[in-house]
């Protein structure tokens, strides 16, 4: 398990948003102001994957204006990330979406964040949240029929950023904007009186 853990750093091939191919991406160079979200999905040229990855380009505004990168890993080689990119979407490719993807040839990186499946060969779709000083704060991991919630993702960057700022913890179902809770028994029981037939 990685959470409360520094984020495994790798310096890998990488295909840039402008389609540039770097032998030289760094995670820890590449993670934004207030952090980073690192997923991983199985294959290029598959089926639930270019939704994922469809979903997280549309939103991938929400993610920027909150200071945090997006960064793509499968197993796949950068020439075939490249072309993908260039794969009209209405032909099954992803088109031009605005983060790097990261070449994981080796298997070493998803081995590293223990989403590979060894047998297969394959990474399954594994979400990392990590704070701005590498620090695993969130994961999720789906079997390969499940697609993730890239909504919920944004949600739990809000989370972070609101207990970095303001030192207090987040209840379920927590949104921006919400009310945090003071981590003390008078804070949860405060915080009860006030929202317990909203949970």
């Amino acid at each position: 398990m990685l959470v409360t853990k520094k984020a495994p750093a790798f310096i890998t091939t990488a295909v840039l948003p402008n389609n540039e191919i770097t032998s030289s991406f760094s995670l820890y160079e590449n993670i934004g102001e207030n952090g980073a979200v690192l997923f991983f999905y199985p294959l290029d040229f598959t089926f639930v994957c270019p939704t994922e990855i469809i979903a997280f380009n549309h939103r991938l505004n929400e993610f920027t204006k909150r200071g945090i990168n997006v960064i793509g890993v499968s197993i796949d080689s950068q020439f075939s990330h490249l072309a993908w990119k260039n794969t009209d979407v209405n032909n099954g490719g992803i088109g031009q979406v605005q983060y790097p993807l990261v070449a994981d040839l080796t298997k070493s990186i998803a081995r590293a964040y223990d989403v590979l499946i060894e047998e297969a060969g394959v990474a399954l779709r594994g979400s990392f949240l990590i704070d701005k000083d590498g620090t695993v704060r969130h994961a999720v991991i789906n079997d390969l029929p499940l697609g993730r919630n890239i909504d919920e993702m944004i949600r739990m960057v809000d989370a972070m950023i609101f207990t970095n700022k303001y030192g207090e913890v987040c209840a379920a179902g927590w949104e921006h904007g919400d009310e945090g809770m003071k981590a003390s028994p008078d804070g949860v029981a405060d915080y009860l009186a006030k929202h317990s037939t909203e949970l």
